[in-house]
């Protein structure tokens, strides 16, 4: 099954990704030219390898104590970067990964590298441990610490910063568990983007708890780790649950798409069902007979909800719901949809007389 069709059927393409996805790599310890020492900045994380990857793509690999361990992440570079002076900076686009944590999708799959709107923006796209969550855990998981926000933002982000050339005008995307990443991030982090976007996002957890726990049961995963008992520790999935973050959201722009979970235009006439979860679908509210796909349909359910809160509170706010299932060719159609909005957020803001 190619990964366009596996990451519809959600939760079984993550088993087939490994226990880390694409997040931990093995690397020599050389340290390049330019990496740095422990700094109470970046958390001690340093780059100890930094390789080509196609044009204006370059990869890095990241000794993270957040994660214990090594982890990867790929910069698509501006026009100019190589030769940048120590105070060039450029606005910066995040994609997040989804649930499997790959983040070499949007240049092999989505070719971002190709979309000429991109040749002002350095894109930085973070891999994430397996069904990580964009999240640091409550408690370590079997196979170690999975510290993901810290990771993500105060780690990577100022390495970045330092380093590569990133500015601080930023944006952040990303699909299915990234597209919750974004929201939460930007939510959790008052002023560090200014614009993100979600596609199919699991935006809104504390509404369907048991989807959460189905999942990570299913990857052999023990969900408390993750944010806990939804009752015992309802706060903590509060403080990572967009729909009750929203008010913290109110100036920042905000893209919101998921499909209903029934085969729509851009699937195959013969498309698959999702694989049975067991506990994904509540007894109490059964999945209609013609969803294909109920991942998206609970993803279509949350960000609809969210959509809701956050019109009604003034945020400003795109939309784009639809018949569709919980699969990446629609993600990258409104990656594309979406980018304008993303990059007006990135422009300078009017210097007044």
């Amino acid at each position: 099954m190619s990964r366009t069709r596996a990451l519809r059927h959600a939760v079984a393409a993550l088993l087939a990704t490994g226990a880390l996805g694409a997040a931990a790599v093995t690397v020599p310890a050389a340290q390049p030219a330019g990496a740095t020492a422990r700094t109470e900045r970046d958390g001690g994380a340093r780059v100890v390898e930094e390789r080509s990857a196609g044009e204006r793509l370059v990869d890095l690999t990241v000794r993270s104590p957040a994660l214990a361990g090594d982890a990867a992440v790929r910069l698509l570079t501006p026009d100019g970067w190589a030769e940048r002076g120590p105070d060039d900076r450029w606005p910066v686009l995040y994609l997040l990964a989804g649930g499997d944590g790959n983040h070499l999708t949007w240049t092999e799959e989505y070719k971002v590298q190709n979309l000429p709107e991109l040749r002002d923006t350095l894109v930085v796209m973070p891999a994430m441990p397996l069904f990580g969550f964009y999240s640091d855990w409550r408690r370590s998981a079997e196979d170690g610490p999975r510290a993901v926000e810290t990771f993500h933002l105060r780690e990577v982000r100022p390495l970045l910063e330092r380093h590569y050339g990133a500015g601080t005008r930023r944006a952040a995307a990303g699909e299915s568990q990234g597209g919750f990443g974004a929201l939460s991030y930007a939510a959790r982090n008052p002023g560090l983007f200014r614009g993100v976007a979600s596609y199919s996002g699991f935006v809104h957890p504390l509404a369907h708890p048991r989807a959460v726990r189905a999942a990570m049961n299913y990857l052999g995963m023990d969900w408390r780790c993750l944010w806990g008992d939804p009752v015992a520790q309802r706060d903590i999935w509060e403080a990572h649950d967009p729909y009750h973050l929203a008010p913290r959201l109110r100036h920042t722009p905000v893209y919101l798409s998921s499909g209903d979970g029934r085969a729509g235009a851009l699937d195959p006439e013969d498309v698959e069902p999702d694989p049975e979860i067991p506990g994904l679908e509540d007894p109490a509210r059964p999945f209609p007979e013609d969803v294909t796909s109920p991942t998206e349909a609970l993803m279509g359910e949350e960000s609809r909800a969210v959509a809701d809160r956050l019109r009604r509170q003034g945020t400003p706010l795109t939309t784009h719901f639809y018949r569709g299932t919980h699969d990446p060719v629609y993600w990258e159609r409104d990656l594309r949809r979406s980018l304008p909005m993303l990059l007006r957020s990135l422009e300078p803001e009017p210097r007044h007389p």
